[in-house]
């Protein structure tokens, strides 16, 4: 059985989004951020801040391999996963990748400060969108925006996935 690969900016309900996908489809729920830490013994701002941002991005790369070889998985993301193409073509070589377009006003009114390349400044919120967003579409198979809710999302994602297992 194929994956589920959520990819999408920082803060964009990924998880939250692969939570309820597990919850409603019975599959598990893979972070790859949660296997980068589990593996380090370390936050992601812990990891970036004594490693640097190209060790976590290897330690990334790591993950996504190790994910990308599971069945039936929902896999949740970093949002840098897109940066690095090996990364996507493991992951899409598994699975349908889902990439979550949520507008940037509204992840900016959340809390990013445990999200190293954010923190609090929001204009390298939008910088990030503006560097990611080709690759985003680029990678995606399908494009899920105009849900406001993670709910709503996880619905989307749950018909899509189950229109490209019958093909």
């Amino acid at each position: 059985m194929k994956n589920i690969v959520l990819i999408g900016m920082p803060g964009c309900g990924k998880s939250a989004v692969g939570k309820l996908l597990g919850e409603m489809l019975n599959m598990p729920l893979v972070d790859t951020d949660t296997m980068v830490e589990q593996e380090q013994g370390m936050t992601i701002p812990e990891i970036f801040e004594q490693f640097g941002e190209p060790a976590f991005r290897d330690m990334e790369s790591r993950a996504a391999k190790t994910a990308a070889v599971m069945d039936g998985a929902v896999i949740a993301t970093g949002g840098g996963m897109v940066l690095r193409q090996e990364n996507m073509q493991a992951l899409s070589a598994t699975g349908v990748v889902f990439f979550r377009d949520r507008a940037v006003e509204d992840i900016a009114g959340q809390d990013m400060t445990g999200r190293p390349l954010v923190g609090a400044d929001t204009d390298r919120l939008y910088r990030l969108y503006e560097q990611r967003i080709g690759l985003y579409r680029t990678y995606a198979d399908h494009i899920i925006s105009d849900t406001q809710t993670a709910q709503q999302a996880a619905e989307q994602i749950a018909a899509l996935y189950a229109q490209e297992c019958e093909v």
